[in-house]
């Protein structure tokens, strides 16, 4: 039974409140977490940093956003995601402003650190939001919520015209009043969820770490997490490697990289919700299976020669590849409350930051790929090895499944 159905009675309107709410949140702090994507590209040119120094930079907030999604997550059930989720984003505010009075790269990947934080807010607000809605709605809130993701293309359509304008320092310091005006609004306009709020009401203890982190025994929770860490760490990963990408093998100028860039972020992002929907109607599982069969091709494609491949050719696979990864986001996430409804903070902090580590560890891997191959298509083949890795093991994990008969929850239908 969800916390929404026995908890204390709350107003028609509170649900939709939280989630639209919490979402915008989630955009400008996913604004803030892929900033580097963009004024990235003006640091490497002034301080003349090689491809793998520049990967290191652009995912360096991604690796504070996604170690510190465990620690968030718990800290939601424990303390309530309205207090944890502001927070969070005024700490990330503030790492972003400072971020615009750095220097020197170590200096830069130092702020990089802070700047993460704002990263860590997916796995608050996803322990935040689901709470509010029965089972059979939560794919579509959390898929809702997710959508959050298109932060990536605003980042990507605004800054260089910020940047070309007033220089990187101001885009730092305009997504830091943004992202600091937002964490006050929410604080304002948002209540405790309904799990906390029981909780709270009950006196109930708060659980140990050992009985918070019981179910990651389960390897069944690490196959979700590489399923995320192509989801969502390739996402965006892509969305901080594809300006450059576009910068070197097409020989576009930063703003129409950026905004060519932006049409895969936002497919990517939009349609979350999307599959949100479709995975609380088919299941969460034939979902999976459509996303990384045409994830599989859309990357092989993409791993021929970048020379072969046109700039129109590549934009509209891109496009393909950004939607279906936008369901396969949702998807995974659509399994956790129905799979482990009373460690959706803890299973979910864990696969968001095995994800979030994707979108750290893959650009550099990209970078490290690209000087010692000189192939810029080398990434795409990277992506397409751990696609053809997670859908062998998910088929045969529902084969084995299926020979010893276990039932599943609806997510895995």
């Amino acid at each position: 039974m969800s916390a929404i159905e026995k908890a204390p009675p709350m107003s028609a309107s509170e649900p939709a409140k939280a989630l639209w709410i919490s979402t915008v949140a989630f955009t400008l702090c996913f604004a803030v977490w892929t900033i580097f994507a963009i004024i990235g590209i003006r640091i490497k040119q002034d301080l003349g940093l090689n491809e793998a120094e520049f990967g290191l930079l652009v995912g360096t907030p991604v690796l504070t956003g996604s170690v510190v999604r465990i620690v968030l997550g718990i800290w939601t059930g424990r303390y309530g995601g309205r207090l944890v989720y502001t927070l969070t984003m005024l700490a990330a505010a503030l790492a972003t402003f400072l971020l615009s009075y750095a220097q020197t790269y170590t200096q830069m990947l130092i702020a990089g650190l802070g700047v993460g934080l704002a990263g860590g807010s997916f796995a608050v607000g996803v322990a935040y939001v689901s709470p509010f809605f029965p089972a059979d709605k939560q794919g579509t809130a959390l898929g809702i919520f997710g959508a959050g993701n298109v932060g990536a293309a605003v980042t990507k359509f605004a800054a260089p015209f910020v940047l070309i304008a007033w220089g990187w320092q101001a885009v730092a310091q305009i997504w830091a009043v943004g992202l600091a005006l937002m964490a006050i609004v929410f604080w304002f306009t948002t209540t405790d969820d309904p799990a906390f709020r029981l909780r709270r009401e009950r006196g109930v203890a708060s659980k140990s770490l050992a009985e918070e982190f019981a179910p990651l025994q389960n390897v069944q929770v690490w196959r979700f997490s590489l399923y995320y860490f192509f989801a969502f760490g390739g996402f965006v990963a892509l969305s901080l490697w594809l300006p450059r990408y576009l910068v070197g093998v097409y020989d576009f100028n930063l703003e129409t990289a950026g905004m060519i860039a932006a049409a895969y972020s936002i497919p990517g992002s939009i349609f979350r919700a999307f599959g949100g929907v479709l995975s609380d109607k088919k299941g969460a599982r034939s979902v999976m299976y459509a996303m990384f069969a045409v994830s599989a091709v859309a990357t092989l494609v993409l791993s021929l020669p970048a020379s072969a491949i046109t700039p129109a050719i590549f934009i509209v696979v891109i496009f393909v590849l950004g939607f279906f990864m936008s369901l396969g986001k949702a998807a995974v996430y659509k399994h956790i409350p129905a799979y482990y409804p009373e460690n959706v903070g803890a299973v979910g902090g864990i696969v968001g930051m095995m994800g979030g580590l994707g979108g750290f560890i893959l650009p550099i891997a990209f970078g490290l790929l690209k000087d010692m191959t000189g192939l810029w298509s080398s990434c795409f083949l990277l992506l397409f090895a751990l696609v053809a890795i997670s859908l062998i093991w998910m088929h045969l994990s529902v084969k084995q499944l299926s020979r010893q008969g276990h039932s599943a929850p609806v997510a895995a239908t």
